[in-house]
């Protein structure tokens, strides 16, 4: 059947409608990634989002039983030019229209997804509605999701622990990505994955060696309740952020965020670090960023910069054995080129067990 996707602007664009019908509002974003589509859909980080492909055929490879980042999709629904009913790969178990139909993850084909992008990079990512009935649309009675506590949705009920390493890394879950506990156990890690509002006193009781805080969706100061706890525990341990957590430790240390036109969503951003000058290929995924010039008297400074707008990508705290970075050294989807930043903050972490051993 025929489907639509609504921008808040009033602009229409038709295409065919996949799955259940049902009316989806969400924030329409697109991702320039030629590949990982599976990842894309499972990332908490995308959560009530509506993801427009750029690249011109979806699915091609299916979907197979590891890629997940999270146990089910996350995003609100899919737009893309052409999708793939089969898909060919030797590890694939499904077709990724089967994917999102089992999912209840609407998606519409045959949408003109370069005018839609031309859109959103001159008016900004904005609300939308997808549907098969424009008589319905009615954006009055949608909240604007950076309005929302998206972080709660997402995050771990209940503390699991993953690996049996030598450093114990605690993973505060604002909406965690599996690659990251994946390279942390590769790492040699033991990591002990905590619900985002989990109190200090109850973090040092498990006595961890260093604190992550990850990525997750949403606007950053919605997480305004948890920000002395961060600060404690940044002050405390040694401390790594990932994306939303970035943003997170500069808030904490009195910094300011805000929003960027269309955000940063791919698997091909250029970033380099200040320190080194070395150029990385990273992966990304984020609305807000950090304001540079409300870094000063925080302790905090840039390392990292996305060479296509200089907007910050990385800080790291003058004192502290605190850093962290917007982008996605884990990758998945996109290149592993930063990965070995990790290696900083298990380093961090080894050398504070060895302090306490001479104490």
């Amino acid at each position: 059947m025929k489907g639509y996707l609504v921008l808040s602007t009033g602009e229409t664009f038709e295409g065919e409608w996949v799955g259940q019908e049902v009316d989806v509002y969400g924030e329409v974003v697109f991702f320039t990634g030629m590949t990982g589509y599976q990842e894309v859909i499972t990332d908490p980080s995308f959560k009530g989002q509506i993801v427009v492909f750029t690249y011109p055929l979806i699915g091609n490879y299916g979907v197979n039983d590891f890629d997940n980042e999270s146990k089910h999709p996350q995003v609100s629904g899919v737009i893309m030019s052409e999708c793939n009913p089969s898909g060919f790969h030797y590890e694939s178990k499904q077709s990724f229209q089967d994917n999102c139909e089992s999912s209840n993850i609407p998606m519409l084909t045959g949408i003109d997804t370069r005018a839609v992008v031309k859109r959103i990079r001159e008016l900004g990512d904005m609300g939308a509605i997808i549907t098969t009935d424009l008589s319905r649309v009615n954006f009055d009675q949608y909240e604007p999701i950076d309005q929302l506590n998206l972080v709660e949705e997402v995050s771990t009920k209940e503390t699991v622990t993953y690996g049996e390493g030598s450093s114990h890394v605690v993973l505060i879950d604002f909406g965690y990505k599996k690659s990251i506990v994946d390279t942390l156990v590769k790492f040699d890690c033991k990591v002990t994955v905590v619900p985002y509002d989990t109190p200090f006193e109850t973090i040092v009781t498990l006595k961890p060696d260093g604190i992550l805080l990850s990525n997750g969706p949403g606007n950053p100061k919605q997480m305004a309740a948890q920000l002395n706890d961060i600060k404690k525990l940044a002050a405390t341990y040694p401390t790594f952020g990932i994306c939303l957590g970035h943003q997170l430790l500069a808030l904490a240390f009195g910094a300011d965020t805000e929003k960027l036109r269309f955000g940063h969503r791919g698997a091909n951003q250029p970033v380099q670090d200040l320190l080194t000058k070395r150029v990385y290929m990273t992966s990304q995924n984020h609305s807000y960023v950090v304001k540079e010039n409300s870094l000063q008297d925080t302790g905090l400074v840039a390392r990292y910069k996305n060479i296509n707008d200089g907007s910050v990508e990385g800080l790291i705290h003058t004192q502290l054995p605190v850093a962290s970075v917007q982008f996605h050294p884990e990758a998945h989807p996109g290149p592993s080129d930063s990965e070995e930043i990790f290696s900083i903050f298990i380093k961090e972490m080894s050398s504070k067990r060895r302090e306490k051993a001479y104490a």
